[in-house]
């Protein structure tokens, strides 16, 4: 084993160490007392998992029932149900077969007609049953509104006038406290104890159930109180102090159960089995069985309590850990102890929340409208987690990985043997002519003695723009060749085809910028003898503009813009996987040919030229030193749609070459491959997820106030909160590690990366819309196209973000009862509502005093002036 492999596993395999031994010590254990003999009661409804609702279902089947007693007949020494009608009638007979004791119901809801058929029934069952042993008129019906208490009463007197069997109603507890007339009309007082409902925790659960039970005793001081619902779900979301869970459950039942057999109470546990079908109680309508929906006891009787599904949970979360580590071993020579430990790290913390996913889908029951939220989560969330990772693996290479090696200003400067021709093409679209005149000067003041200029102004009718173009080119000399290509097609690509074959015979190497860069003197001299290899196709210098002083605005836009070029260029290029830009970069006229020169089938026929160039096995360099500079969108709404071109074009590049990605059909390296899918991705994938993610989760806002259905779990919203902390980690590292700036342009940067996000999204859907899409042009240096802008381009963004933020507002307010996931799903959408916040606060600012300098510095000012004004702090004065 090499010795870079052997490093990389010993970090794998300490991680891993590290990640069980975390498991280990978080395993929960607890202690309660056991159920020495039988549960007292259990609430029975004999329904399969696949109902979907008992009342529009088929009756129960004898097969089902004679099941489902045997299932319990163990582990209690009677049972309650709460219908007489639909197959439910053959409980008392099946119960009898296993010597169980039974407590049958009458449903009694508005339906008057369904009402008697159930007390008949329930009468009946009293009669012909000799181990019926109590008969309870409705459930909860005066706590549901359905009936009053005087109604309950006189029916209750009726039923009783029927048969010989003690007769009450269930209700809970405070119902009975309020209405004393209900207590005279019963034989015994059935009441249902379930402190969840009422917020309290489970380490109260008991002694607050003992507390009320003893309260009914002094209110009705002889009168047998039974004890008729007492549970604690096994999942679901909290109620206040109220926390479900599998080891809460186990306890409180437990330790209730002892402390009732003690005590002579007598009760019913509800329920036996969870039931999948009551999704339409809140989140924990489905888990309050004792027995899962499989009919499997969900926890000891006796003995320690564990989670049933913890160590096939860790198990799961170590392999998973390690797959996700694996790709490490492949890159083991270049990877540092540190960067590893820390990939190491995040691929085991991935392997964690994957398999507590499967954890939580396989101990919880996925219904209905569930099925949709399981799926959509498996589609959003994968891409985000491997953006997460992506950013991750950025970050642990910036800041604990090898300096780069591959930049071409960290290379010995090499000397020039000979000074190969340069053919330098500045394609110009509508341009104005004193920006271009500007552009041609500096290329006449290059410090290289052999190069050619060839400027192509193409689709350009009017002459203001043509002819002071003309005759500056005929000013600097015969180097410079004037093409006025009045009709073509194919956009900037076109005219760089047609200049292509304008170009010297002899020149070598072709060098491109776009008509607003002012390139530096020492371009070529400093660049050109790179290409002294002659495997190397391309060398690209990075973008940079020269207009960033004129608003906080622009000032934001090039801070952003120089993220992109100080770090993600720098470390692809260590892979010679560097992104071409069809500005300051510099081909070999062979490699250019060789991929079959500028194609049209895409709008960004730059990165679609240096890719091809790439796949071909020609060598790509890269440096961080600026040798040109620009200028900026003149707006926002033409920053948003040089951004739109960019993304579209990059949709359009993936779905040109995705073929050439597969093994054998390129000589793109396992490296390059990577960092090109990984790249789009981050970029392209992670902005259209999250935008789309946060449409949905709008779009779910509705149900969730006006339904009241659940919230996403906390196994959806907390990705989306992590990956965004991962996020800003990752930008406030990498800016303050490579970009050469200050708090303050870090912070306009980071506002406008956000800001368009929706609108990558927006040209990712328009790349499955659309074949073709017409080239845009960016309005820069102040040209008629800038006037054009609408005076608010952020109308789409101000609307969902408004709503997203507001909603996520509004239901942190409402949340009475402290939910978690109400307030996770909260944040998420506050979370999710801060690109489209800051494309509108751009959109806003714009044009408003905001977005000038003198007004930041006035305010500085007044600032500075108050707190002078501001009496000194005098030292208090001491007493003798």
């Amino acid at each position: 084993m090499r010795p870079g492999l052997a490093a990389a596993a010993a970090i794998i395999t300490v991680v891993i160490g590290f990640h069980a031994a975390i498991w280990y010590s978080v395993r929960p254990e607890v202690h309660a007392p056991g159920v020495t003999e039988r549960f007292s009661s259990l609430s029975f409804a004999p329904y399969s998992r696949d109902v979907r609702h008992p009342d529009k279902g088929p009756p129960v089947t004898a097969e089902q029932i004679r099941s489902d007693v045997n299932a319990v007949a163990d582990y209690t020494r009677a049972i309650r149900t709460y219908s007489s009608t639909m197959g439910l009638e053959l409980i008392p007979a099946i119960a009898a077969e296993r010597g169980l004791k039974v407590t049958v119901g009458a449903w009694i809801d508005k339906d008057e007609t369904r009402n008697a058929k159930e007390i008949r029934a329930a009468v009946d069952l009293t009669k012909r049953n000799p181990n019926v042993e109590g008969l309870v008129i409705g459930n909860e019906t005066i706590f549901r509104g359905e009936k009053s208490a005087a109604e309950m009463a006189e029916l209750i007197r009726k039923v009783k006038r029927e048969t010989n069997t003690p007769v009450t109603t269930g209700e809970i507890w405070n119902v009975w406290l309020d209405h004393p007339e209900l207590v005279s009309a019963v034989d015994y007082i059935a009441a249902h104890i379930l402190p969840y409902w009422e917020g309290v925790s489970a380490e109260q659960v008991v002694d607050r159930s003992i507390d009320i039970y003893n309260r009914l005793r002094a209110a009705y001081p002889g009168k047998r109180i039974v004890i008729a619902e007492f549970g604690w779900p096994s999942a679901g979301f909290n109620r206040d102090g109220a926390v479900p869970g599998e080891l809460a459950q186990a306890n409180v039942i437990r330790t209730f159960t002892a402390r009732a057999e003690a005590m002579g109470i007598e009760y019913n546990i509800i329920e036996a089995f969870d039931a999948p079908w009551k999704s339409f109680e809140g989140s924990v309508g489905q888990y309050w069985g004792v027995f899962d929906a499989n009919r499997h006891l969900k926890f000891p009787l006796t003995g320690p309590i564990v989670p049933n599904t913890f160590n096939q949970t860790a198990i799961l979360a170590l392999l998973l850990g390690l797959v996700f580590s694996l790709p490490m071993l492949r890159a083991s020579q270049t990877v540092t102890v540190s960067q590893g430990a820390v990939l190491a790290a995040a691929a085991n913390g991935v392997g964690a929340w994957v398999a507590l996913v499967f954890n939580h889908w396989a101990t919880h029951y996925v219904t209905g409208g569930n099925y949709v939220t399981l799926l959509l989560s498996v589609v959003l969330l994968v891409p985000l987690v491997i953006v997460l990772l992506y950013r991750i693996e950025e970050l642990a290479a910036v800041a604990f990985g090898p300096a780069p090696s591959r930049l071409i200003e960290a290379r010995p400067a090499a000397t020039l043997s000979r000074y190969p021709k340069v053919s330098i093409h500045i394609p110009a679209y509508r341009e104005p002519p004193e920006m271009l005149k500007q552009t041609l000067d500096a290329v006449a003041r290059l410090d290289y003695p052999n190069l050619e200029c060839v400027v192509a102004l193409n689709n350009t009718p009017d002459p203001a723009m043509v002819e002071p173009i003309r005759a500056h080119c005929a000013t600097l000399g015969e180097r410079f060749k004037f093409l006025n290509l009045e009709k073509i097609s194919g956009f900037k690509a076109g005219a760089l085809r047609i200049a292509l074959e304008h170009t010297a015979p002899d020149a070598e190497i072709i060098g491109v910028i776009d008509a607003d860069y002012v390139v530096a003197p020492n371009w070529l001299k400093d660049l050109v003898p790179v290409f002294e290899d002659p495997t190397v196709g391309l060398v690209q210098a990075p973008q940079d503009h020269r207009d960033g002083h004129l608003s906080p605005m622009h000032e934001a836009m090039n801070a952003e813009y120089a993220g992109f070029f100080d770090v993600g260029m720098v470390q692809r290029n260590e892979d010679d996987a560097i992104v071409v830009h069809g500005t300051m970069c510099l081909v070999r006229r062979a490699a250019m040919m060789e991929a079959g020169s500028w194609s049209s089938d895409t709008i960004c026929e730059d990165t679609d030229l240096g890719l091809t160039i790439a796949e071909n096995g020609w060598k790509t360099h890269y440096t961080r030193t600026r040798y040109g500079w620009g200028l900026l969108p003149d707006t926002f709404e033409a920053f948003k749609k040089q951004r739109h071109r960019w993304a579209y074009g990059g949709f359009q590049i993936i779905r040109k070459h995705w073929s050439r990605f597969l093994p054998a059909r390129s000589r793109l390296t396992t490296a390059q491959r990577r960092h090109f899918l990984l790249g789009w991705v981050a970029w392209l994938g992670a902005e259209s997820v999250g935008a789309l993610a946060a449409i949905l989760s709008l779009a779910f806002v509705p149900f969730v106030f006006a339904f009241g259905i659940a919230v996403p779990a906390h196994i959806l919203t907390l990705p989306i909160i992590a990956t965004f902390v991962v996020y800003v980690l990752h930008f406030i590292a990498m800016y303050r590690m490579r970009v050469a700036t200050t708090p303050l342009r870090m912070l306009g940067a980071a506002i406008a990366a956000m800001a368009v996000q929706f609108t990558v999204a927006k040209a990712v859907f328009d790349g499955f819309r659309y074949k073709d899409l017409a080239f845009a042009r960016t309005a820069k240096g102040g040209g008629w196209l800038s006037g054009a802008a609408r005076s608010f381009p952020a109308l789409p963004e101000a609307v969902v973000g408004g709503l997203l933020l507001g909603s996520g507002v509004t239901l942190h307010m409402t949340n009475w009862h402290v939910v978690r996931e109400v307030d996770l799903y909260a944040l998420a959408l506050v979370v999710q509502s801060l690109p489209f916040v800051a494309a509108a606060l751009i959109g806003l600012g714009e044009a408003s005093r905001l977005n000038d300098f003198a007004t930041w510095r006035a305010m500085r000012t007044r600032i500075a002036t108050v707190a002078r004004r501001l009496p000194a702090t005098r030292p208090r004065a001491v007493a003798d």
